[in-house]
């Protein structure tokens, strides 16, 4: 047993009880976050309550024969995702406002209802088999389509992808080319890829799962289409961000199931709203770690009332996890599917912002019960991307050049997204809002009202893309956008910016769309 019961506090801090945690220093996850998964799992089986006080830093390291500083690292975790407190000279404590549901001891997997794949999943027009939908082409499709253009969203900075390596691994495995990469790709994705992504998941996502439960697909939009094609059937509603990511809207919209808007502010999604809704819909479409477009973090207490919301409905939560690579103040925040227990959570997440979006290739991990259903719709969709580029990814991440990348990135992107910052508020001033979320590479300015009401977001971004920027209008992203209460703004890439004279020239453009 990793924990022993800590007994609560009454009127004065009690003194630290025993407490025992154990480590392994044989394991490829890192002490750090060892310490995290034990106090994670000790809140919620009971044995930290609420209020308790847990050992401190020198305490657990002299215990652990650790250094402080890995304890210290594994704290601010648990700070940061909201299980513990930091109260200066009295202490750490377990928070006193986890919701109920997180202290909770979890049913063993043995008594849950089995789950069987639903034999009528969705068949409907837009995403049958055998009849394609025609696509039509959005504005924000076109805004992003073609040669890359300043300021543009979701963009990753092109400059500074290491191109020479990426060549000689792609030249490499073209040389080589055995008959298996020449044949056609497996559906579910090239193997030693699934196992790179389910251990790097452990690791930097705290994500439990084996390459089995990773399809690789062609993109983001291929994820989803998999995914409802193996668990959605028509007319099934599903909960989306209002404001959400576009391009699902649109693609959803076109596949039968029916959008729920439901509202977010400053802690994600509001979940209380829409189970008033729809408590009965049968997926959630969330971008927990970082918001799209607004940035805001789910928090804690948000995370666990929709994975009840999931367990209580027989849900279905779709976690789109883009970019959470890249965080500036703190550490990442853990995946939500990292508290998923009671397995009602598909992770989701692409290559596109991490590499580079030609790459066309993203992955999906879906829960254990879900495999063979997912594995059976994935070949009649006769999916699968190009064998050649999976092993040169493989071989990129085994040999520690996406590690290396991506560290190198929150750096660049950190010091690019304060030249962008400080150029829109030296042009602007008082007439843009700029809230910095605490990672991704894009963010949100809202617009105030002006004397006039207010401020035609379209228009400017409009005026903007013919000033060769590839900015996007935050009204947009909202289900309703031209109601006069619904925010207006812009939605600004900031990786490619690439020095603070480039980030002026920019911004002064941007301002000159605006007067106009």
């Amino acid at each position: 047993m990793p924990f022993a019961p800590v007994a609560h506090e009454t009127v004065m801090p009690a003194p630290t009880p025993a407490l025992t945690i154990e480590i392994d220093r044989h394991h490829q996850l890192p002490i750090y976050l060892q310490i995290c998964e034990r106090f994670r799992t000790a809140i919620a089986a009971g044995h930290l309550r609420p209020g308790d006080r847990v050992p401190a830093l020198r305490g657990l390291a002299t215990q652990l024969n650790t250094a402080r500083g890995t304890v210290e690292q594994a704290y601010t975790i648990l700070v940061d995702e909201g299980y513990l407190q930091m109260r200066g000279a009295a202490g750490t404590f377990v928070s006193p406002s986890l919701p109920k549901s997180l202290t909770r001891p979890t049913p063993a997997r043995g008594d849950e209802q089995a789950w069987r794949p639903d034999d009528d999943a969705l068949r409907v027009p837009g995403v049958s088999r055998e009849h394609p939908p025609p696509r039509r082409p959005q504005p924000i499709a076109v805004a992003l389509s073609g040669e890359p253009r300043p300021l543009q969203p979701g963009l990753p900075a092109l400059d500074a992808f290491p191109r020479k390596v990426w060549h000689r691994l792609v030249s490499q495995r073209a040389r080589s080319a055995e008959r298996a990469l020449l044949g056609y790709p497996n559906p579910a994705g090239y193997r030693p890829l699934r196992e790179h992504i389910a251990t790097y998941l452990g690791l930097s996502r705290g994500v439990t799962c084996v390459p089995e439960q990773v399809f690789i697909t062609g993109g983001y939009r291929a994820t989803l289409e998999l995914v409802l094609r193996s668990l959605a059937r028509p007319n099934d509603r599903v909960w989306f961000e209002d404001p959400g990511y576009l391009l699902a809207r649109t693609f959803l919209s076109e596949t039968g199931v029916q959008l729920v808007p439901v509202p977010v502010d400053a802690e994600g999604i509001d979940v209380e709203r829409g189970k008033q809704l729809d408590a009965h819909a049968r997926f959630a479409l969330v971008t927990p770690s970082h918001q799209s477009p607004l940035g805001h973090t789910l928090s804690l207490a948000r995370r666990i009332a929709l994975l009840d919301w999931a367990e209580k409905t027989s849900g279905w939560i779709v976690e789109d996890d883009y970019d959470s690579e890249f965080r500036y103040l703190g550490r990442p925040l853990q995946a939500l599917k990292s508290l998923d227990r009671r397995d009602h959570v598909i992770y989701c997440s692409t290559f596109s912002k991490a590499m580079y979006p030609g790459l066309r290739l993203a992955y999906a991990v879906v829960p254990e019960r879900a495999i063979e259903r997912v594995d059976r719709v994935a070949c009649s969709m006769n999916a699968g991307s190009p064998t050649l580029l999976q092993a040169a990814l493989a071989d990129f991440i085994e040999q520690g050049h996406f590690a290396r990348h991506l560290k190198r990135m929150r750096t660049l992107y950190g010091e690019r997204r304060t030249l962008i910052v400080n150029a829109l508020r030296q042009a602007f001033g008082e007439r843009l809002i700029v809230e910095l979320p605490p990672g991704g590479i894009q963010f949100a300015v809202r617009f105030p009202d002006g004397p006039d009401g207010p401020v035609d977001d379209v228009a400017v971004a409009a005026r903007a893309r013919e000033a060769g920027l590839a900015i996007l209008p935050l009204s947009i992203w909202y289900t309703n956008s031209h109601t006069q209460q619904t925010p207006r703004g812009l939605v600004i890439g900031f990786a490619n910016v690439v020095d603070a004279a480039e980030a002026h020239r920019h911004a002064h453009t941007l301002r000159a769309c605006l007067d106009r």
